[in-house]
């Protein structure tokens, strides 16, 4: 039991970094992030269809006839379908999102399994996913907190250069354009792990059968932040926003991120 937890656990974990992979790619369009996504994915790919074959073959039983087994075949189909997505075309967009889901369905399944069927270990499995959860949620606050401060060095720095001012000691912030670039590289990194923490909430809270507050301010704060961060990328990528504008709406999408951490955690009715 003790294995089938750990083997859950590097399952999820593959599949986590997969999905941070794909959301790089996603927004940067870089092939080695694409081609590490995929091998991972490959991996827990392989993992579930061994799991599904020894239903099949050594339990006599097919996938599909509970609710319980119809979510894992149905990660499993997703999964098989990004891979497949992944080979012969290029839609970052839909392979992602595709993953997205797919690692939604499959932690759902994971979790409410191990209720089930690892009893005393499927209570610990559950718990720490909600360890995990708040660990990736604040190392994505790490994230936006290091992409805020670059924002504000490079206000500050264009500021002065603009003025004429300390530049005898002004290039120690360093460029702008590599100020900027930073900022936007720990957000596209910061947003995958916060998404990834919201999801596992939201199961934690269902397969622990937490009595779980969609309108408590903590979850609607958090929700609100992704959102926020997403629009970030939004205007860089679509709209193309860059430097000083881009710089003063992430100041501005760090201030929401302060509220939320301290302001709706105390006014939250079941987080911190």
């Amino acid at each position: 039991m003790i294995e089938a937890k750990w083997l859950y656990e590097i399952i999820l974990i593959i599949y986590g970094l997969s999905l941070i992979g794909y959301f790089i790619d996603f927004i940067q369009s870089n092939r080695r992030a694409n081609a590490i996504a995929f091998w991972l994915l490959s991996m827990v790919w392989l993992i579930q269809t061994v799991f599904i074959l020894n239903q099949i073959f050594i339990e006599k039983s097919f996938p599909v006839l509970t609710l319980y087994d119809g979510l894992s075949f149905y990660a499993w189909v997703l999964i098989s379908f990004s891979l497949i997505i992944n080979k012969l075309f290029r839609i970052h967009f839909i392979l992602f999102f595709t993953n997205l889901v797919g690692f939604f369905i499959l932690l759902l399944y994971i979790s409410t399994g191990a209720q089930e069927h690892l009893h005393g270990q499927g209570i610990q499995l559950v718990n720490e996913i909600l360890i995990t959860h708040i660990t990736l949620a604040i190392v994505s606050y790490g994230f936006f907190t290091v992409a805020f401060l670059f924002s504000i060095m490079y206000i500050v720095q264009y500021r002065f250069l603009k003025e004429k001012k300390g530049l005898d000691w002004i290039w120690r912030f360093g460029d702008l354009n590599k100020l900027d670039l930073y900022s936007f590289k720990t957000i596209t990194l910061g947003v995958p792990l916060l998404t990834i923490a919201i999801i596992m909430g939201v199961v934690w809270a269902y397969a622990a059968n937490a009595e779980f507050y969609w309108f408590d301010l903590k979850t609607i704060g958090s929700i609100l932040v992704l959102i926020v961060y997403i629009i970030y990328l939004l205007l860089r990528l679509v709209k193309g926003y860059s430097g000083k504008s881009i710089s003063v709406y992430n100041i501005a999408a760090f201030l929401v991120l302060l509220i939320n951490f301290f302001l709706f955690s105390i006014l939250s009715n079941f987080h911190f």
